[in-house]
């Protein structure tokens, strides 16, 4: 068993222990030691970092492990760890404290909104730039209603109140009527129970700091409806919740910036914008059906005419997208039609729904003399990857095609 040292002191940074077992697995190393000031992903909250440093080699960690036996895993400098050694290990404080902040401002979050709310949080997870609760509640949330969490919360958090953390064997009744969450049945002895103040008392088998002034600020940055009645809610703490603040901050100025009237609200100049472009949308739709009105005249002008069917044959330089509206509205406008569009590998079959005949099955037997891939409806189909140019692709279709016609007759 290793004993846990961050129980005892989650402020030590720096300890010795002795390796008890050392194993090299796909070019890193894992590590089990005596004793260790490392914590074990768990409870929402990721593994510590840091260096364990030995006699001729060191361990670069990044995962650690376990619950009675703590593995320790990394990249290896130096010659392989042996059974026995004894190491120092350095821990990434930075990393250590900033989830220490964002644990312990959870607690408070996840009270406070028990309080208002009367909802259970029902997941928690620490990551490196913000962290998530998931929340069971059927009613809504709002921004007025989530500054109303977070004003509560930082109250709490400046108000200097102490975190404490008790361990128990069996917890008293008095004990077990003031927790926020049941605690689960897979739990055994020795239990863990953390304090902050008068604003929360739960079960956890975290790391705390031990003032919540400490926290520095904890800041809700999105929150969104999972599904009837889960809702997640996304927040940083310390200096997490200043860096996601001016990130966010980065963000908004600078897209000001961008815009051609540069005063605040963004929210107004993106509705401006927004506006501006579905004018020009309007606009483009209007000149592009002028377009295609005056392109589907030349072409039918132009067109063969098989067993009393116009059909139309042509070599596209717009992207398929574009060939694909412009061929149904052709034949939707014209009865009796059918359109063959071939572009840079790619082609698109399309004709009036009144024509008894397959684009699907035209298409069919296009790939199969000049390979490639597609598919589609009776009405209309496309595909791609062929072997040949367009021009030949176009050349086979419309000889398939006039095969077909001819054999309704």
């Amino acid at each position: 068993m290793t004993e846990k040292l961050f129980y005892r002191d989650p402020y030590l940074r720096e300890a010795k222990a002795r390796i008890l077992r050392a194993e090299e697995r796909d070019g890193n190393v894992r590590v089990l030691l005596d004793r260790t000031i490392f914590y074990p992903e768990g409870g929402g909250q990721p593994s510590d970092r840091g260096m364990i440093e030995g006699n001729g080699f060191r361990v670069i960690v990044d995962r650690v492990h376990g619950k009675d036996e703590i593995w320790h895993e990394g990249k290896l400098e130096g010659r392989p760890p042996r059974e026995g050694d004894e190491v120092r290990l350095i821990l990434d404080w930075e990393w250590r404290y900033e989830n220490m902040r964002a644990h312990t401002g959870q607690h408070i979050l996840s009270a406070v909104i028990k309080g208002l709310l009367d909802a259970d949080t029902t997941g928690f997870q620490i990551f490196p730039e913000y962290n998530k609760i998931e929340i069971d509640y059927p009613g809504e949330l709002s921004w007025e209603l989530i500054d109303e969490i977070e004003r509560k919360t930082n109250e709490i958090v400046w108000g200097d109140a102490e975190v404490e953390v008790e361990v128990y064997d069996e917890l008293p009744e008095e004990l077990s009527a003031r927790l926020r969450k049941a605690i689960s049945e897979k739990v055994r002895p020795p239990i863990r129970i953390v304090k902050v103040g008068t604003a929360d008392v739960t079960p956890c088998g975290g790391t705390h700091v031990k003032s919540t002034r400490e926290i520095g600020i904890v800041k809700v940055l999105n929150f969104y409806r999972k599904s009837r009645r889960l809702w997640r809610i996304e927040f940083a703490a310390g200096n997490r919740a200043l860096k996601a603040l001016n990130e966010i901050l980065g963000d908004y100025w600078g897209a000001l910036g961008e815009m051609p009237n540069k005063n605040r609200p963004l929210r107004k100049r993106v509705l401006e914008l927004r506006e501006g472009l579905e004018r020009l949308e309007e606009e483009k739709s209007k000149l592009r059906h002028e377009v295609w009105r005056w392109k589907a005249e030349a072409l039918l002008g132009n067109a063969r005419e098989i067993e009393g069917v116009r059909v139309i044959t042509l070599v596209e330089g717009s992207p398929m997208k574009d060939a694909q509206a412009f061929a149904i509205y052709l034949v939707e406008n014209n009865p009796n039609t059918v359109v063959l569009l071939a572009g840079k590998n790619y082609v698109v079959f399309a004709k009036n729904e009144k024509l008894d005949v397959s684009m699907k099955e035209l298409l069919r037997e296009v790939l199969r003399e000049v390979g490639g891939g597609g598919g589609g409806s009776d009405n209309l189909a496309k595909g791609g990857g062929f072997k040949v140019s367009p021009e030949e692709v176009l050349e086979v279709a419309l000889e398939k095609l006039r095969n077909v016609l001819s054999s309704r007759g």
